[in-house]
């Protein structure tokens, strides 16, 4: 699959500029948005048709158009065109129903890519989503590292492409992802919004409708900067002081809006897709205490317990199984989660199997002030969740790794 990278604002064409990559200091907000998604699941069934135009409609060639591949596009096609125009536009098109389950699945997929990067992530439909991965990037990099895992792991994962834009605000972030499609990323930077804002048209401002559109442009306002540079009192009195204040807010970048989960997490993990299968169960295993440590510190960061442990494994061959495992006690404590991780893995018979991902979840998350601890007779007041805890305070000082089991830590040569 290609890889387009937009990583400068449209029309910089310097040498230098396309040599050094924008500051993305402060974007943490992502929007991805699949390409063509409901065209690129069909050709999933359909490898055939690839390269060539496609059509999605609902009802054949008496239908609406759902989607298109991007070969069909070039002819004009678009998304809520009736299909007999489409046809029209495209004789040589091959029109296929839509297989919603199909959808569903792959989305679902793409949701759990994105809650294993961050608990903060915003669906828009079955095939976008906002993303604020503030909380990301001491553990995976920069924002625009963490949106090429994102594409990385989409296309590897569920063999699609999307595109990512990388801001400050939501809107400048869904405007980003739109201008680099398909299958690419740009970062716009804090100090670059208004020069990527200002040239484009103003039916690319969140709200402008068509009518508001035919409003803008008998005012003689035709750019994002046109109205940038109008009075706020002018566009009040033609649109509304609401619509007015919004648009201008708009048309500096400004958006006060964050991004809002969807609904509460019932459930955190971490997983991990190796950059080659891997066949070794020593690393396995040393994945799966990694993953722990990650999910346990997510869990009491949540100041959450959860009882089911479960674990995902996906073969060479993409092949997926997920075991899991109910406690008699909620835990939050990295060891007791990794014990019985590693027991259902251990279960699973995997000698010399390829491995490509692995995966560690707590399931059924309760409020840990609303579980009441009871120890066992053995155990000690101060013990491994507490230790754990100290981990995490040190972390938040330190960074986070400072403490980890020994079986984590790599020394490099010079150490040894």
């Amino acid at each position: 699959m290609s890889r387009k990278q937009l990583h400068h604002l449209p029309g910089d064409r310097s040498a230098d500029a396309r040599a050094v990559p924008p500051d993305d200091t402060g974007c943490t907000i992502l929007h991805v948005d699949m390409d063509a998604f409901y065209a690129a699941v069909e050709l999933l069934r359909y490898p055939e048709l690839k390269g060539t135009p496609v059509v999605v409609s609902g009802g054949g060639t008496r239908g609406v158009v759902l989607s298109a591949t991007y070969e069909a596009r070039a002819f004009g096609i678009h998304s809520a065109m009736p299909a007999t125009r489409a046809q029209r536009l495209c004789p040589g098109a091959t029109f296929l129903t839509p297989h919603h389950r199909d959808y569903s699945r792959v989305s679902a997929g793409i949701m759990e890519i994105f809650r294993s990067i961050t608990p903060h992530v915003e669906p828009l439909s079955l095939d976008e989503a906002f993303l604020d991965i503030s909380g990301a990037v001491r553990r995976l990099g920069s924002p625009r590292v963490i949106g090429e895992l994102i594409r990385t792991r989409v296309a590897d994962e569920q063999s699609i492409t999307c595109s990512v834009g990388v801001a400050t605000t939501k809107f400048v972030a869904k405007l980003g992802s739109n201008c680099c499609k398909p299958d690419g990323l740009i970062v716009i930077p804090a100090d670059g919004v208004v020069e990527f804002l200002h040239p484009l048209p103003v039916g690319a401002l969140w709200g402008v409708g068509e009518k508001t559109e035919e409003s803008l442009h008998r005012l003689g306002l035709m750019t994002v900067a046109d109205i940038a540079h109008t009075p706020v009192s002018t566009l009040e009195r033609a649109l509304g002081v609401a619509s007015g204040r919004h648009l201008a807010a708009l048309a500096w970048g400004k958006d006060e809006r964050v991004v809002v989960s969807d609904e509460p997490e019932k459930s955190v993990g971490a997983e991990e897709t190796f950059a080659a299968d891997i066949d070794d169960p020593d690393i396995i295993r040393r994945e799966l205490l990694r993953l722990c440590e990650r999910t346990a510190t997510r869990v009491r960061a949540q100041q959450a317990v959860g009882r089911t442990i479960s674990i995902k494994v996906r073969f060479a061959d993409f092949t997926t199984i997920t075991r899991s495992r109910t406690l008699p006690e909620p835990t939050d404590v990295a060891q007791e989660i990794y014990t019985t991780a590693r027991r259902l893995y251990d279960a699973l018979g995997l000698d010399r199997a390829r491995i490509r991902l692995v995966g560690v979840r707590v399931e059924g998350l309760l409020d840990s002030a609303s579980v009441a601890r009871q120890l066992a007779l053995d155990d000690r007041p101060q013990g491994r969740r507490e230790a754990e805890q100290a981990m995490d305070r040190a972390a938040a000082r330190f960074g986070s790794g400072v403490v980890r089991p020994a079986s984590l830590v790599q020394e490099s040569d010079d150490e040894r």
